[in-house]
């Protein structure tokens, strides 16, 4: 299990994250979302114990993560901004990596060559952003640690190359319990592969859930009436989080579930009323609305 309590982080004169308190159990994917600046990658340094907290603390299974090789021995920490040594390939990395994680698994890295073809003396300075990242993601799920932290996970991969990760990652969940953290400001991509995500903003989790919880919550209505109901025959019926109109075409985001809130708009005689599946992005809108913040100026 990951756990901060008060957890503050500041570089200088900036805070890049205040008084964050939060869990996260194991053996899941979760997603870190918010705009750029929002702390992910600073929470994701802390946790591969690169940083130390300013105030705070930080642990992954009991343990305080900054300079403690026990603890690091159990965590992968994927950077955003990819670095490989001048000259490193992926054999000279893998032969590196191999004496620093006690879990490496040449099985697993000679599958995972396989299946992503890069050649293993090549210079991977020479390889382009999406296959740099692929070495990389070799390189980690190779490693095999209980803690997988990745930054920007999916950038640079082809659509081919993500459905695989996903799956592999999904794939690790199950057969290892890893916990997998991945750090993104968009949502589209965490929306197929995460059981959980957290929103943080100006360095505080604003909210952590099942990602299913969140999709439970809301339900997209399109819906044609002639004649039209007036705006308080609908609030009669159902919580209105958002309301459009096209002719006689309605379009309407409610609290609740569809089990609850087709029948009750049934009551107003629709011609055609049916639920739209909600995207993790108007989710995360519809909270952020909910909780008085502009969502303009905090996602995407």
């Amino acid at each position: 299990m990951i756990k901060t309590e008060n957890l503050t982080k500041q570089f200088g004169p900036i805070t890049a994250l205040s008084n964050l308190t939060t869990e996260i159990t194991s053996g899941r994917i979760y997603g870190l979302v918010g705009s750029n600046g929002a702390g992910k990658s600073t929470l994701l340094r802390l946790l591969a114990g690169i940083y130390s907290p300013t105030q705070g603390s930080i642990t992954f299974d009991g343990q305080p993560i900054y300079e403690n090789n026990s603890a690091k021995q159990a965590i992968y920490f994927v950077a955003d901004d990819l670095y490989f040594p001048q000259g490193a390939t992926m054999a000279s990395m893998a032969g590196y990596l191999c004496g620093i994680y006690t879990n490496w698994n040449w099985q697993r890295y000679q599958e995972l060559t396989r299946l992503f073809p890069i050649p293993e003396k090549r210079k991977l300075q020479t390889c382009s952003k999406g296959m740099k990242r692929q070495a990389a993601l070799v390189l980690a799920l190779s490693a095999m640690p209980q803690l997988l932290l990745l930054d920007e996970a999916f950038d640079g991969l082809d659509p081919i190359i993500r459905v695989a990760l996903r799956k592999m990652l999904a794939d690790c969940v199950a057969r290892h319990n890893m916990t997998v953290i991945i750090a993104s400001h968009n949502l589209r991509e965490l929306e197929d592969v995460c059981d959980q995500v957290g929103l943080l903003h100006q360095g505080k989790i604003m909210f952590q859930r099942e990602l299913e919880d969140l999709k439970l919550g809301f339900c997209k209505v399109q819906a044609v009436f002639r004649p039209m109901p007036s705006q308080e025959e609908l609030d009669a019926q159902v919580d209105i989080m958002k309301i459009e109109t096209s002719g006689s075409l309605l379009h309407l985001v409610v609290r609740g579930g569809a089990d609850q809130v087709l029948p009750a708009l049934e009551g107003l005689h629709p011609l055609m009323c049916e639920a739209v599946p909600l995207t993790l992005e108007e989710v995360f809108i519809y909270e952020m609305e909910a909780v008085g913040y502009d969502y303009n100026n905090v996602l995407f």
